[in-house]
């Protein structure tokens, strides 16, 4: 079944809350509840699982990294099941990130997210990151 504009909206106000709240557990928990298992993952992702557990296993890796991450909404444009978010991600580098060390800095990077819903879960996602952007602010990537 089909999601409308408003259910697909509420849903992702609803992950958007949790992401905020620097709290692993919640964002974990909400994702179970707001995720469907077999989510498909149209962003290829550096770690080996697939489904719901790889949406928790990378926020889990950011929420130790970033500690203080941060996920500004710059847009959101939603149609029926489909939503698209354009965000500022910010946070200061406390652990481990993609096997760099954690350095102090404070970083802030683009990202662009699309969500598609169905009886009432998220069941597609695709997102661009700017990683590069990423690694030349922790230092691993040499800016121009």
């Amino acid at each position: 079944m089909s999601a409308t504009t408003e259910t697909t909206k509420a849903i992702f106000a609803r992950l958007h809350e949790s992401m905020n709240s620097a709290d692993p557990d919640v964002v974990a928990k909400t994702i179970d509840e707001l995720f469907d298992p077999n989510v498909e993952l149209g962003t290829p992702l550096p770690i080996g699982t697939t489904g719901v557990e790889a949406v928790k296993q990378v926020w889990s890796l950011l929420l130790h990294a970033f500690p203080d991450l941060d996920v500004h909404v710059e847009d959101v444009i939603a149609e029926g099941d489909k939503l698209v978010c354009r965000n500022t991600v910010t946070g200061t580098h406390e652990g481990d990130f993609m096997g760099i060390a954690p350095t102090g800095k404070r970083i802030s990077y683009k990202e662009i997210m699309i969500f598609r819903v169905a009886s009432g879960r998220i069941t597609k996602t695709w997102g661009v990151v700017d990683t590069l952007s990423q690694l030349r602010q922790l230092g691993a990537i040499p800016t121009p």
